[in-house]
């Protein structure tokens, strides 16, 4: 007769299924191979097999889903620790061959693994988790910074950014899309940072208990790691198989804090030294006197947008045709191009370096200037006697740089300008009616004081969809006539589905932008209308190309040819459209050349 026996209980507590919760009791015996399973095998009395064998046996079950749950574990752990170590941070660089390297931060890891004791391994294990994590954070944000603005994230000052870049994502997915996006960001930032800690610690732990082939490998692997980095070995071009990349961007990111801290000073230095601040105002603009004088700053208006794009030839049929009505209208115009400070968005960085003749690439150089007393285009126009205005319709609230910085006589904004029509995505309304608010509010009146007005024009802002249509000047009134429009037209949702589709709502939009433009001064242009007309920068990757330039196109438009004849020494080519061989200058160049060509 046979006795039975209690089945043998199954040890777990240094199961690998339990290798994440290890990471908090500071069990450091655990096992973390998938073959470390360990227990009695029992023999059934009924059958003679293990116990652990039989269908009917939930114990056994229980194992191999342990089993497997642990081998799953690991792989993540490995490919969360791999994507943190090798993964590059350009989207545009994220191909399969860009993981095929050997990472000498990850030798150096196991290296240590396998010699410090459990307590100091489990340290190490937390403390390179960590910066892994932030690293990997550090890497999905550039993603972003590069397919937006063809730059990496500046940890110094790029955190205020993240209040627009959440407004235009709103404009061009719906308010529920970005608020679902920002919870996925969220989550997805607590998960790396909490999980790439402890997947190091459970991949630590495997490398302690299987010392004699881990020390095969990190031996094998470091040999050729210093090949490869000998030789230069790459299958992909520019990423090594010998890796530092995450040392580097961790350096990178220190010396971005450290650069941005010297370029205090520096700017500083710069935005001080500025000997046309001090010029009598009998001594500026001599050669505008009596001339209404327009800014127009196209928004996303790029280079792309007239060369070597699918959509340019559309475009620059545009040009071509306001060129010749312009003309029938007793206007010239000249176009070269100027280098823009920044990519894809950030228009203020663009709009204050033409104004004040200095570089502003970034938002801390933004807010040193705009605390600073640096002469602007705006105070020269001031000072000559002109009234000035800034024309900004996308603000919603006050904007205190504009009288302190800037110094208008009067600022436009959503609020101020009477608009009851609809709104087209991120622009608050169209272009053509804040240029015939603008038209009512300051040129119409009669004998009014010369004005300078910089105006901003949105409806080419990304997402590019909906757009308005052009209609009759004289229906425009309060724009509750474009109160169908955006229901005519493409939703941002669908338009962005597809990259070609964006490309096209891009240049339709610029086409509409200027034949704005060319509509206004036909309609309203006098002999004192100078008109410069230029974008702020280039649309973002999508429209661009990685590897675009971040150049502009700048057109000048008078009717008075004393006007033009003040630029004919700068090489300008004649007409709205530059070609490839037009001059190209640093947008913060203008300033400086354009007081000059139109003082005494």
């Amino acid at each position: 007769m046979f006795t039975r026996r209690p089945l043998t209980q199954i040890p777990t507590a240094g199961h690998p299924s339990d290798g994440l919760c290890e990471f908090v009791r500071g069990d450091d015996s655990a096992g973390d191979s998938v073959g470390d399973i360990s227990g009695d095998e029992t023999v059934g009395e009924d059958t003679g097999r293990p116990r652990s064998d039989r269908a009917d046996d939930p114990a056994g079950d229980r194992r191999r889903v342990r089993t497997a749950a642990a081998g799953v574990t690991t792989v993540l752990a490995c490919l969360l620790v791999w994507f943190a170590l090798i993964a590059p941070n350009d989207i545009s660089r994220l191909t399969p061959g860009a993981f095929v390297r050997i990472p000498v931060e990850g030798l150096l890891v196991v290296a240590l693994a396998l010699v410090l004791p459990p307590r100091s391994r489990r340290i190490l294990a937390a403390l390179v988790g960590g910066v892994l994590g932030l690293l990997s954070i550090v890497k999905i944000i550039d993603m972003g910074f590069f397919a937006a603005l063809d730059r990496p994230f500046n940890p110094v000052s790029d955190w205020s950014y993240v209040g627009p870049a959440v407004g235009v994502l709103s404009d061009s997915i719906g308010r529920t899309g970005a608020i679902a996006s920002v919870v996925t960001a969220a989550v997805v930032t607590v998960a790396v940072i909490v999980f790439t800690p402890l997947s190091v610690l459970r991949l630590t732990r495997l490398v302690a208990r299987h010392r004699a082939t881990s020390i095969r490998c990190v031996t094998a692997f470091g040999v050729v790691w210093i090949l490869c980095a000998v030789f230069g070995v790459q299958i992909v071009p520019g990423a090594t198989i010998a890796s530092t990349s995450a040392a580097g961007l961790a350096y990178d990111q220190v010396g971005q804090v450290r650069a941005g801290l010297q370029d205090q000073q520096t700017f500083a230095n710069a935005a001080a030294d500025d000997p046309v601040g001090s010029t009598p105002g009998d001594d500026l603009l001599t050669g505008l006197r009596g001339k209404d004088v327009v800014i127009a700053f196209v928004e996303s208006y790029g280079r792309v947008a007239v060369q070597d794009s699918a959509f340019s030839p559309q475009v620059d049929a545009v040009l071509d045709a306001g060129t010749s009505h312009l003309r029938a209208a007793g206007f010239s115009s000249r176009s070269a191009f100027l280098t823009s400070p920044t990519f894809g968005g950030i228009s203020w960085l663009a709009h204050s370096t033409l104004q004040s003749g200095l570089w502003i690439d970034s938002q801390q150089r933004y807010d040193q200037l705009v605390a600073s007393d640096r002469f602007t285009l705006s105070d020269a126009f001031k000072r000559a006697g002109w009234r000035t205005v800034g024309d900004v319709p996308s603000n919603e609230r006050d904007w205190p740089e504009g009288t302190s910085f800037y110094h208008y006589d009067k600022i436009y904004d959503d609020r101020n300008v009477g608009y009851l029509g609809p709104n087209f995505s991120y622009a608050s309304m169209p272009d053509q009616y804040i240029l015939s608010a603008f038209q009512r509010l300051e040129l119409a009146k009669p004998d009014h004081a010369p004005v300078m007005a910089e105006i901003d024009l949105v409806s080419s802002h990304t997402p590019w969809a909906p757009l308005p249509q052009m209609i009759d000047w004289n229906t425009v009134g309060d724009g509750s006539v474009f109160d169908t429009m955006p229901a005519q037209g493409q939703s941002p949702d669908v338009v962005w589905r597809d990259p070609h589709q964006v490309q096209t709502a891009y240049g339709q939009s610029i086409e509409y932008s200027l034949n704005t433009l060319v509509s206004f001064v036909q309609t309203y242009g006098d002999d004192n209308l100078v008109l410069v007309v230029l974008g702020d920068h280039q649309p973002a990757t999508i429209v661009s190309g990685p590897t675009a330039s971040h150049d502009v196109p700048i057109t000048i438009i008078a009717h008075d040819p004393a006007v033009m004849d003040r630029i004919s020494g700068w090489g300008w080519q004649d007409a709205m459209r530059p070609g490839p061989l037009a001059p190209v200058w640093p947008m913060d160049t203008l300033r400086n050349r354009f007081l000059t060509a139109y003082g005494p």
